[in-house]
C-alpha cells in the first residue's frame, strides 16, 4: 500500500536543538500518534512536512509526489492546524471559512455546513468565542470541507477537557474508518493514543526511538513492581525509581524470565509507563529538595 506520507533522513540544525534523520511513513487508513516530551522535536517535524521552515537535508513526499516540487498540489489534499487557532479572532467561523475556500479547489460550502451542524458548532460565533475543542472541531471541518486525504494535526486535544477529547478521537476514528484517509497527529497525552492510534511514531531529542504499530511498541516491554526491592536486579530494569515500598519501573519482554524466577510477575504497560521510563532510561534521576 503507497504512502500518503512518507519522510526519510529530515535533518534540522537549530542552535540548542536539532532534528536527526527522522524518518517514518503514514499509510491509508492509520492513524500515526507522534508523541515525545515537550521539546522533542514533534512542531519542528511537523512544520517541516509543510515546509512552513526550512530544513536542512531529507525528503518529504506525499502521495507519492515530492513536498516540495509538488508543494501547492499536495496541499490540497491535506489538511492542517497548529496547536492553536489565533489568527482573526474577531472574524466569525463563516467569515474564516469564505476565505479559507478560495485555497481549495475541492471546497464543499454545503459540506463544510453540514459538517460544523454535525460538530454542533455555530458558524457565526466569532473564533474568540469558541472552547479548545469547538476550535479543533472547526479545523477538522475545514480539513473535511476541501476532501482532505491527510490530516496533520498539532497537539489537537492538549487543554480538552476529558468530554472533548473523546469526542475529537471519535470523529478520528470515524474519519479513517474508509480506509482512504490517514491522519498523523502530534500528543503528549499518550491515553488518546491508547483509544485511537494504530501506530506510532516516538520521538526522542530530535531522534525517532520507534516508527511502527501501536500493539508491537507496547508488546516489546513489560512493567515490573517490586515488592522485595532486590538489588540484584537493578541492572535489569531500562530505568526504574525507588519507591517507599517497592521498585517499580520497566524492563524488555527478553528480561521476562529474570523477574519470574524472582517471583515477580511483570504486567503489560501503557503508553505513559513506557514512556515516562525511556524518559529515564539515561538516568534514573533522584531529586534533592
Amino acid at each position: 500500500m503507497e504512502s500518503v506520507l512518507k519522510v526519510e533522513k529530515l535533518n534540522k540544525q537549530y542552535p540548542t536543538f536539532s532534528l536527526k534523520d527522522v524518518s517514518f511513513e503514514v499509510k491509508p487508513g492509520e492513524i500515526m500518534g507522534f508523541i515525545g516530551r515537550n521539546g522533542a522535536g514533534k512542531t519542528t517535524t511537523l512544520k517541516s512536512i509543510m515546509n512552513l521552515i526550512h530544513y536542512e537535508s531529507g525528503n518529504i513526499s506525499a502521495f507519492g509526489l515530492d513536498m516540495t516540487e509538488h508543494e501547492l498540489e499536495n496541499k490540497q489534499r491535506i489538511g492542517f492546524a497548529l496547536s492553536e487557532l489565533n489568527y482573526y479572532p474577531n472574524k466569525t467561523i463563516r467569515d474564516l471559512m469564505n476565505v479559507t475556500k478560495r485555497f481549495y479547489k475541492n471546497f464543499d460550502e454545503q459540506k463544510f455546513n453540514e459538517v460544523c451542524k454535525l460538530f454542533g458548532l455555530d458558524i457565526n460565533k466569532k473564533l474568540e468565542e469558541l472552547s479548545s475543542g469547538m476550535k479543533v472541531k472547526y479545523s477538522v471541518s475545514i480539513a473535511l470541507s476541501h476532501k482532505a486525504e491527510l490530516l496533520i494535526l498539532d497537539e489537537p486535544t492538549s487543554g480538552l477537557d476529558p468530554v472533548s477529547r473523546d469526542e475529537i478521537l471519535d470523529i478520528f476514528r470515524e474519519i479513517v474508518k474508509n480506509k482512504e484517509r490517514a491522519i498523523l497527529f502530534s500528543t503528549h497525552i499518550t491515553s488518546d493514543l491508547d483509544k485511537c492510534a494504530s501506530n506510532i511514531t516516538y520521538i526522542h531529542n530530535g531522534s525517532i526511538l520507534y516508527t511502527g504499530t501501536k500493539n508491537d511498541f507496547v508488546k516489546s516491554y513489560l512493567f515490573v513492581q517490586d515488592k522485595t526491592k532486590n538489588e540484584s536486579l537493578k541492572d535489569e530494569y531500562i530505568a526504574y525509581k525507588e519507591l517507599d515500598n517497592f521498585t517499580e519501573g520497566l524492563i524488555s519482554i527478553d528480561n521476562k524470565d529474570v523477574f519470574i524466577k524472582n517471583g515477580i510477575e511483570p504486567k503489560e504497560p501503557d503508553l505513559e509507563q513506557i514512556m515516562i521510563y525511556l524518559e529515564r532510561s539515561k538516568n534514573n534521576e533522584s531529586f534533592t529538595l
